[in-house]
């Protein structure tokens, strides 16, 4: 028995595949299924985040519904991977905020953003929340480099420590990988599968949706969402570095570097949401976990929201709009810095992980 009866139903299943392996060929998920003949729970979590849920394996396998063995492992492994989002999270005080996640980010995104609003209207007087304001420190006359600094850092830092200390908790749990330690060569490894996003392509035909039709429509997605998010941070990155190493203060020119990295960021956060969203409104229920819908819709509206606001934010920062647009960006942000241990963007910390710990099973598998 184990710890949940999700867990119980995973190593159902996982027991069968394993007496059928036809599905060996499709992605990581089977392949480190075969190197275990019993399954613990850090095991099949392991397994759990190591699925894509690109679909293949449901739409190949005999014993899927209505076959009495009942075999879906797509939404059994989302299901377990969501629950152990809970089960990991730090502190785990806090892991109920995983239950309805969906309505959580709701409130603390519009708690974030009426904050910030309210915060320039308090701090500014009229003329300066809608005045016009150019040049270099515009940003910084409705609020002082210094307050924001400290706020977002906090915040940052707080966010990177909880997720520290969830993926150790997981690291942990799904054991030492078969055939020795974590290496560079592993890390590596993982880094180009998850930068490619190897395993959402269901044995090289793409992800099934809403039919039996694959595409590589959920891969462009959240090729544009991952990497959009990646040259955002870096636009932000690159800022900083221009503030305290250069002493150059934003807003800046539309061809220096911060903006050119921030608006094909803003970009891919703008469009790959989107196509996510729909991607997601057309998929088969039968793939889903229809319990975590919200939260999966929660974390793309998010996305989708800071690359809006900060495109806005550009395009608009030398009109009277920009302190207002301003305070919706900077609440949209922190509001995604708060909840970033506790949402969906766990997953790709938790599936980066699998994929280092699988990038070494076979490495070990390799060697042995």
């Amino acid at each position: 028995m184990h710890g949940t009866r999700i867990l119980d139903e995973a190593d159902r299943l996982m027991t069968v595949c394993n007496s059928c392996r036809y599905c060996e060929g499709l992605c990581a998920v089977f392949p480190a299924m075969e190197m275990r003949r019993a399954f613990s729970d850090g095991d099949l979590n392991y397994l759990a985040n190591l699925c894509h849920s690109c679909g293949a394996c449901y739409v190949d396998c005999q014993f899927s519904p209505p076959h009495e063995f009942n075999v879906n492992v797509p939404q059994t492994l989302a299901v377990a991977r969501a629950e152990s989002y809970a089960a990991y999270a730090w502190p785990q005080s806090l892991s109920g905020a995983f239950t309805r996640n969906g309505l959580v980010i709701s409130i603390v995104t519009a708690l974030s953003m009426a904050a910030f609003i309210l915060g320039f209207v308090a701090l500014n007087d009229r003329a300066v929340l809608f005045g016009v304001h150019t040049g270099p420190g515009a940003f910084y006359r409705l609020m002082p480099h210094n307050a924001m600094a400290a706020l977002f850092s906090a915040a940052f830092l707080y966010a990177i420590l909880a997720l520290v200390m969830s993926v150790r908790a997981f690291w942990r749990d799904i054991g030492t990988p078969i055939g020795g330690r974590a290496d560079g060569g592993s890390i590596f490894q993982a880094i180009r599968d998850a930068g490619e996003l190897r395993y959402l392509h269901g044995g090289g035909v793409g992800c099934y949706n809403e039919d039996e039709k694959p595409t590589d429509r959920r891969k462009l997605y959240h090729h544009l969402t991952f990497y959009g998010f990646l040259l955002c941070f870096a636009a932000t990155s690159v800022a900083t570095l221009y503030h305290y190493l250069l002493a150059r203060e934003a807003p800046y020119p539309w061809w220096d570097l911060p903006v050119v990295l921030g608006t094909l960021g803003g970009i891919g956060l703008i469009v790959g949401p989107i196509g996510l969203f729909i991607a997601k409104s057309r998929r088969a229920p039968e793939l889903l976990d229809a319990q975590r819908y919200g939260m999966d819709v929660g974390f793309i509206a998010m996305l989708f929201l800071t690359g809006l606001t900060g495109m806005l934010l550009l395009l608009l920062r030398e009109t009277a709009t920009m302190g207002p647009l301003l305070a919706l960006h900077l609440g949209a942000v922190f509001a995604l810095f708060i909840t970033m241990p506790y949402g969906k963007f766990v997953h790709g910390i938790y599936r980066f992980a699998a994929l280092v710990r699988y990038a070494q099973e076979r490495r070990g598998e390799a060697g042995s």
